[in-house]
This record gives structure tokens, sequence and C-alpha cells, in this order.
């Protein structure tokens, strides 16, 4: 048995002890912020997933977890305490400007910092995964939350409104209502789509990030989480509509705040599987074939078929003696 020299267990235990003072004053330093977030998650609904997400990033980092079979930690505080320091002014900065949205975001260098100072730059490209979603737990900043809901709500209103046409109905729009006969069906802000399409690029991110897919494939998928959200909603107003010309102001009512979210969320889901079977079952990677060097220049050979003595016997037909 070999034992390392003493110095050089000194120095690991100095190194993982400073590792794990850093950790612990990170996670006293974010208490604060944490608990604000923790707020936010239960008051906005837009933002009631945040809840799951360090449990979604826990289990892509159990995912990857294979990773860890041929992994060899190399702790580095020369390439942590950078991203620590970008993490800290990025919360110096929110601090100074009122940026709630800045304050959240940087809890994510942070800790890409103490995977570094954990494992190194193999621990950090093992799981990089999980720790880049969790800056889903961080709520968008209010100005893009404004930028991205009227586009949503004339979007929503438009088709939801075509829609109706084509099903038969007596349906038109005048700005954001949806005018049926005499009845008028309201897509207010908070009918845009946008708590559906966070919700939902959140979930088609965790797939991506799990995906064996090349990237290319997972970006279609990440990004195919905007007119998937999109196209929920629209059958959610439509449905509304349909309802209540059909059977009441009041199960239409029902319908839109009770059942439809659970049912909409169901139905996105059931398209991101058929999109995820789509790639998986006609975008076939053809087989890799051997390419054998020839001089300096790879040339696809086909193998000569060894022939042995008895492999030429059974192909030549035996000769029988014939008695005369």
């Amino acid at each position: 048995m070999v034992s390392s020299p003493p110095n050089t267990r000194d120095s690991s235990a100095t190194q993982w002890s400073l590792v794990a003072l850093v950790a612990a004053g990170l996670i006293w330093s974010y208490w604060s912020t944490l608990t604000v977030l923790q707020e936010r998650w239960g008051a906005d609904p837009l933002y009631a997933h945040g809840y799951l997400v360090p449990f979604v990033a826990a289990g892509i980092a159990w995912w990857r977890k294979d990773h860890l079979k041929q992994l060899q930690l190399e702790p580095s505080l020369l390439l942590g305490l950078p991203l620590l320091v970008l993490g800290i002014g990025l919360r110096l900065t929110a601090a100074k400007l009122y940026l709630e949205w800045f304050d959240g975001l940087s809890l994510v260098p942070c800790v890409a910092g103490l995977v570094l100072m954990f494992g190194g730059l193999p621990l950090l490209k093992a799981f990089w995964p999980a720790v880049v979603y969790l800056a889903f737990m961080v709520p968008l900043p209010f100005r893009l939350e404004a930028i991205a809901s009227g586009p949503l709500q004339s979007v929503a209103t438009m088709a939801s409104t075509f829609s109706l046409q084509l099903m038969g109905f007596p349906a038109g729009n005048e700005g954001n209502v949806i005018t049926i006969n005499e009845a008028r069906i309201g897509v207010a802000e908070a009918c845009s789509g946008l708590r559906m399409l966070v919700v939902f690029f959140a979930a088609t991110a965790a797939v991506a990030l799990c995906s064996t897919k090349p990237l290319w494939e997972r970006g279609i998928v990440l990004l195919s989480a905007v007119p998937i959200a999109i196209a929920c909603n629209v059958i959610r107003i439509t449905a509304t509509g349909v309802l209540f010309e059909t059977v009441g102001s009041a199960a239409a009512k029902a319908f839109f705040h009770d059942f439809a979210g659970w049912l909409m969320m169901l139905l996105a889901v059931g398209m991101l599987k058929l999109e995820l079977w789509f790639w998986s079952n006609v975008m076939i990677e053809p087989p890799a074939r051997e390419v054998v060097p020839v001089g300096r220049v790879g040339v696809r050979v086909a193998r000569p078929v060894q022939r042995t003595e008895s492999s030429t016997r059974s192909m030549t037909p035996e000769r029988v003696p014939v008695e005369v």
C-alpha cells in the first residue's frame, strides 16, 4: 500500500476545507434571496413551478450519474474563484440598481464556481445541465413579461376567433375581446398564454438537457415549446367559446378556470412526446461505416474474405466415384 506524502494530504485537506467554508458562506449569503424567490413562487401563479426546479435539477444530475464512473476530480480554486467573483459582481449590481432578476440569476455562476472548486472542469462538464437549469428558478423581469404578454394576447385572440369561424360560429373580435352572438369572451393579459409558455419551456428544457440527441435536434425541441404553448392556449380559448354557445356561461367559466389548465398541460406533454417520437423514428442516423486508412487518405474499402481450405472445399462440389 502506497501512502501519499504528508504535504499532499495537508494541501488537499486545506483545499477541501476552504471549499466547504465558501459553500457555507454562499448559502448564508443567498438565504434572503432564496426567501424572496420562495415568496414570489407562492404569490405569482406564473412562477409556481419554481418549487420544482431544484428537484428537477437534482433529477438531471442523477440522470447523468454515469459520467462519474470514469471521472477524475481535479479541484481548481483558480477556475472556480473567477465565477464566484462574477456571481458576486452580478449580485452587487442587482443591489445597486434594484434588479431582482440579476440577484437571483447570480446564483448560477456561483454554483458553477463551487462545482469547479469541488471537482474542476471534468465535474462541471458532467453536470453543467443541472447547474444551468437552476436559472428557471428566477422570475423573468417585469419589462420582458410586458413585452411578451401583448403579442401573445393578440395572437391568441385572432387565432381563437379564426378557429371558431372555421367551426361555423359567428365569431369576431374587437381588440382582445371575442364576440359570439351576444356572448363576449375577454382574453385578458392573464390568459395570454405566458404562464403556459414559461412552465412548458422549463419542462421542455429539462427534456432537451437529458436527451442524447445532437445539439441541433435538442435546440429544435426546446424552441418548439413556443408554438406548442400557443396552440394549447388557442385550443383552450376556442373550447371555452364553444361551451359558451352550446352549454352555457357557467360551464364555460368552470372549464376555463378550473380544468383547462391541467388538460392543456397534458395536451402539451402529448404533443412533445409526438415530436420526440418523430425525431426518433423519422430522423434516423445512418450506421457508421468502417474506414480503413490507405496511405495518407482514409478510403472505405471492403475487406477481402479470407478463404480457408475448409471453406474452399465446402464451396466446390465433392467428386463422388461412379461405379460402372
